[in-house]
Parts: C-alpha cells; structure tokens; sequence
C-alpha cells in the first residue's frame, strides 16, 4: 500500500512539472530564492523574472548573450568576402575574439538580386565569388563563427531574395554552407503577423541538424517577448538603433520594459552597438557600452575593428564590464530610478552570481550631478555593508559602503560598480 501511495505521489509530482515546463524548461523565475540577509523582501519583485521559461526555446544555445560583431552599421551594403575575412582576423589579432566576440556576422547585401534556376540562393558573385562556404570555413578557421542574414518576407530590406515560403530550403543551404547564426528580418512581409512567419525558419533550422542560432529583428512591433520565446534565441524589441545619443537612450527605455521575459536560452535585443562609429562622445559611448552590458543584451559589435580607435578599443574591450553581461545568473539588470529633469538621473542596477549587484549611475543630464544608489531602492537590506569596485577604473572604491553610495558622474557619463556584500553577511546566510 505504502508502495502504491508513493508510486501516485511521484506521478502527481511528475505531472506537475510537466504541466510547468515547456520546450524542455522549467517555466520558474530566475530569482525563486535571495539570501534573506543581504536582499530586502521587495528584491524579487524589483527584479521580476516571473516571465522567464515560459515558453522557452530550448536548443542549448545562448546560455549567455551573444557576442561578435555584425557588418550592418558601418558598412551597410558596402561588404564584400575581403571585409569579412579582414574583421575575423582582427577580432582575433585584437584579442577581442578571446574576449567572447566570437560570432561574425553578415548583414544584408550578401546574396545576389535572384535566386538561381533552382529557386536557391546564392552569394554576389562581385562581392562573395569565393561562396559562403569557403568563407565559412575561413572563419572556422579562425576559431569564429559566422553568421547571415535573410528575412522573414518576401524581400530583405535591401531587396534581395526573402525567405518567406522558402524556409526549408534556405536553412538546408545555411546548414550545407556551415553557417552559425541567422539574423531574420522583417521587411516586405505581406502583412502575415510576425508570430506566423518566424517559427517556420525555427522548425527548418532545427530539420537541419545544425545547431544554428536564430536572432529574431521583428523591430519589436508586435512584443515579441511575449511570445517569441519559443522561436528564437533573441528577439529585437525596438527599431534600428542609429550613432546618436538620442536614439541610443530611445532604445534602452524601451527595451527596458520587457527585462523580466529575459533569461538563458533566449535574450531582448535592442540592436547592436554603434560604440566606435563616430556619432557620440567617448562618455555616451561608454553609458552606451554600461547598459547594454547591464541589461544582458547581444554585445554585437558596429564599427569597423580593422581601425578602431584606442578609445573604441578600451570601451569594448573592458572584461569587468563583459563579465556582468555574460554573468551565468542571467538575469537581466534595468532602470531602478529616474529622478531630475526630465528623469535624467538614473540608476540602473541588477544582481549577479554570489550575492553581488551590478549598479550603473547614469547620468543623462546636460550637466554633472551627484547620484546616489540607495540601499532601498536597489533591494539590499538596510543593514548590509558591501564592497564596492569601480569597473571602468578597475579599482576598489571601499570595502564597507552602507546605506546608500553616491558619486559624481559628468554630463553624459554612465559610472558602473559591483557591490559585494561583507563576506560575514554572505558566510552567516549559508548557516
């Protein structure tokens, strides 16, 4: 008897987390428990993830954001098999590549005007007379992966052979070429809803084999992180970003919205960075970097790597800052407060592994402002006193901050910091 209790009580637990898992994904927040001494009771709903897993797509990739670069914002439809070629090399000769950047992809403007006498696509034979095939391996080669782009409509937006109605046959053609990632747009889509044409492209891509990562650039129109979740591994969640100040900060409020539908497996995307392109300071470049990295966004890369500046090259390639975006936690950090002018001083924040925090003052105002990060606000419980390590210094700032942490931040300057909790705080919570 006591056999056959146990047997339904198991059967019942089963099903239950069957009913709660789809694609393979436990549908549960990220934060289901916080160490009750260092995060105050509102932590968890200040940083909701209550959204994450549901409806997951599980292909085991983008346990982290992707990193790479891609060829849209500084070269448009001015690409040719020599650029990408030159970029992977560079990427790996800069170190950049041994810092995560490790996908290189190809926008628009890859493939010729038709398709062939088959219905198939095929390269430019101007611009990629060599094939993506062999430029595929080239990047291989190169311990890289590559990336191409197709849309979700009957066009690209650069007129160019859509995949729409040919879904099977361009993801076995992306497959044959050895390709890594899709990049799949939006234009000249028919009027068919995003949600009807984006999972035939997932169904064909995973037909094939190849484990392939699908970036959905729906220019979130219609919310995809309500629903995109089991389609692909990012979704964009606003328009094209372009290399000024304001659309960049545009682009982060909106994305902002959605950070609780984020999670391993599947990331918002608010476009790729324009750091490098020339459009904004060194400090709007550096909030701009600040941000994206916060918010656990695809940290793609615009500019031409082959002739970055010293500046460009030090934002980018800032490994305490890339480490907060590809922390395993994976939750994505957002805007905590807004206050000022306008709500232009702002304090983003959002936790990592070990307790820790990640808070970035940014400061959008037209003139410098002292900024404070209180304790309440952020979710640390009043009595914690954490360490707190200044990320674009690379320096400790102190080691027993409490209450709340202020600093000076300059017009347009974004300040990010760690802050540890007292390892006798940390320690008593495993007791």
């Amino acid at each position: 008897m006591k056999d056959t209790v146990l047997f339904f009580v198991v059967l019942f637990s089963l099903s239950v987390l069957v009913s709660h898992s789809v694609g393979g994904r436990v549908k549960a927040p990220l934060l289901q428990q916080s160490n009750r001494l260092v995060f105050s009771k509102s932590f968890n709903s200040i940083y909701d993830t209550s959204m994450y897993g549901r409806l997951q797509l599980n292909n085991g990739l983008a346990r982290t954001p992707q990193m790479g670069w891609n060829s849209w914002n500084f070269f448009a439809c001015d690409i040719n098999e020599t650029v990408i070629k030159e970029t992977a090399d560079a990427l790996v000769s800069s170190g950049l590549a041994g810092l995560g950047y490790i996908h290189v992809n190809i926008d628009d403007c890859w493939s010729n005007l038709l398709r062939d006498s088959k219905g198939q696509l095929v390269p430019h034979p101007e611009t990629f007379p060599s094939g993506i095939k062999l430029l595929a391996d080239y990047v291989h080669s190169k311990g890289l992966k590559l990336g191409i782009y197709s849309d979700a409509g009957v066009f690209t937006c650069q007129v160019r052979p859509g995949s729409l109605f040919h879904e099977v046959d361009d993801a076995d053609i992306f497959a044959s070429w050895g390709v890594d990632y899709l990049k799949y747009d939006n234009c000249f889509n028919l009027g068919i809803k995003p949600i009807e044409r984006y999972p035939p492209m997932r169904d064909a891509l995973n037909a094939t084999g190849r484990s392939i990562f699908y970036s959905l650039c729906e220019w979130g129109e219609d919310d995809p992180a309500l629903w995109a979740k089991e389609v692909g591994n990012s979704w964009r969640t606003t328009d094209d970003i372009n290399d000024t100040w304001a659309s960049m900060t545009t682009i982060a409020d909106l994305n902002n919205k959605w950070a609780a539908y984020a999670g391993p497996g599947g990331w918002n995307d608010p476009d790729m960075l324009e750091v490098g392109n020339g459009g904004m300071t060194y400090e709007e470049y550096r909030g701009h970097f600040s941000i994206w990295a916060l918010m656990k966004a695809p940290l793609l890369i615009g500019c031409d790597v082959r002739n970055m500046t010293a500046e460009t090259f030090e934002i980018l390639s800032n490994k305490e800052v890339i480490a907060v975006n590809q922390d395993p936690l994976g939750v994505q950090g957002r805007k905590i407060q807004a206050n000022g002018e306008d709500d232009c001083q702002q304090v983003w924040s959002g936790p990592l592994t070990g307790d820790r925090m990640v808070v970035a003052l940014w400061n959008r105002c037209s003139k410098p402002a002292t900024m404070t990060a209180s304790w309440d606000v952020i979710g640390l419980e009043s009595t914690v006193s954490v360490s707190v390590r200044d990320l674009w210094q690379h320096k400790d700032i102190t080691d027993n901050a409490s209450v709340s942490f202020e600093a000076q931040v300059e017009a347009h300057d974004c300040h990010m910091y760690i802050f540890t909790p007292q390892a006798a705080v940390v320690s008593r919570s495993d007791v």
